[in-house]
């Protein structure tokens, strides 16, 4: 029972810590171009291709 106290305040913190993190990734636009992103991986760049 006792190391409730130290446990809870601990979650809390992280649940805290992990909120922030997701509300600092929306406002900084990181979920903007989520199909571009899906697209950019399948068209072929010509500059990174080296086959003869």
């Amino acid at each position: 029972m006792n190391m409730l106290i130290f446990l809870m305040p601990i979650a809390l913190l992280m649940g805290g810590m992990g909120l922030l993190a997701f509300l600092w990734s929306l406002t900084s636009r990181q979920y903007d171009d989520l199909k571009g992103a899906a697209w950019r991986i399948l068209v072929e760049d010509e500059t990174d291709c080296k086959r003869p």
